[in-house]
């Protein structure tokens, strides 16, 4: 009985661990997401209908916090709708390049972890160059651990450090939440290699 009481008090702080973490993700792709469909709503209606489609299934997402695992193609399809609201704002300045493993679409992944990694690179790789870049997001699987590579242009020199500290939150948010539920069978990590910056997350198949 003692184990048992246990076992389901572990299992109550460990979501509520992972409800207060991924609720922390909320308010940065929202702001960012509104501001885009306002400056829209005049000039492009249409496309600012459809930006709030996309928006609403990112908040729907991002609402059930219930949800410990979700399948990697259900992720991809959200982080697509990120980067369809950042392609109405950033325009000619923003290519994206997906290569994907499409029998990887049922692989196990926290929900709301990929596109906070697409965000990132939006922000710091993408926006703050005039010439914009491309963000390439890669999936791959070896022997029994799963690859996710979300790679962009490496941040400029002159890049401010809030934007530096933004990225690092991030990335600490999602390695709690990947110690939470895989322990050490998930990993993630960070390099940079010929101006290009990659975070790569490594699953257990």
């Amino acid at each position: 009985y003692l184990q048992n009481q246990w076992q389901q008090q572990k299992q109550a702080e460990m979501q509520s661990r992972m409800a207060a973490l991924q609720a922390r993700i909320h308010p940065h792709f929202l702001f960012n997401s509104m501001n885009t469909i306002a400056s829209l709503i005049a000039t492009r209606p249409t496309q600012a209908e459809d930006a709030v489609l996309d928006l609403s299934e990112l908040f729907r997402a991002s609402l059930r916090t219930q949800d410990r695992l979700i399948p990697l193609g259900e992720e991809l399809a959200l982080s697509q709708r990120y980067l369809a609201i950042e392609g109405l704002r950033l325009g000619e300045r923003l290519t994206v390049d997906w290569d994907l493993d499409d029998e990887l679409a049922r692989q196990a992944i926290p929900p709301l972890t990929l596109q906070p990694l697409v965000e990132n690179a939006i922000y710091h790789g993408i926006q703050p160059r005039t010439e914009g870049g491309t963000v390439r997001i890669h999936t791959y699987r070896k022997r029994h651990s799963v690859y996710i590579e979300v790679q962009n242009p490496e941040r400029p020199s002159d890049s401010d450090q809030a934007r530096h500290r933004g990225n690092q939150v991030a990335l600490a948010n999602i390695r709690a939440r990947l110690d939470a539920l895989f322990d050490e069978q998930a990993v993630p990590k960070h390099s940079v290699h010929d101006g290009r910056y990659t975070v790569t997350l490594r699953l257990p198949w």
